[in-house]
């Protein structure tokens, strides 16, 4: 998975950074979060659970959890599955799916604009030029 703003090294901060992450959970724990939303998105793009999986170095098995998961604790499906054959199976993400991935985005961004807003509180921790409190 790429790199996010969350992976940075804490070395290299030199101010307190507000930090947060959006999910939301259901019936059987986590419904929907960064990961799974990552997720549907590949899918949308490969077509398949299991070329989504390997874009993101996660196994088939632990990818298929997620979708099944996602698929049960919604009322309408996340993930349309067609069986395998001859030309083979494959996946797609279904409109309810789609609404569910702009929701959290929605999410995510609000909650980013807060966390940015908020951190101005943080101005007695800044640090003066030669790294002192």
């Amino acid at each position: 998975m790429p790199k996010t703003e969350h992976s940075r090294s804490r070395k290299t901060r030199t101010s307190p950074e507000l930090r947060g992450r959006v999910w939301i959970d259901g019936p059987e724990g986590t419904f929907i979060g960064h990961g799974r939303v990552v997720l549907l998105e590949r899918i949308m793009e490969h077509g398949s659970i299991s070329k989504a999986a390997r874009s993101m170095e996660m196994a088939y098995r632990h990818a298929w959890d997620l979708v099944d998961s996602m698929n049960k604790q919604s009322p309408k499906p996340f993930v349309a599955m067609a069986t395998g054959g001859k030309g083979g199976g494959g996946a797609s993400v279904t409109d309810e799916g789609k609404k569910a991935i702009k929701l959290f985005w929605r999410f995510h961004k609000d909650l980013q604009e807060f966390l940015k807003k908020e951190k101005k509180k943080l101005r007695f921790y800044q640090r003066d030029g030669r790294g002192k409190l």
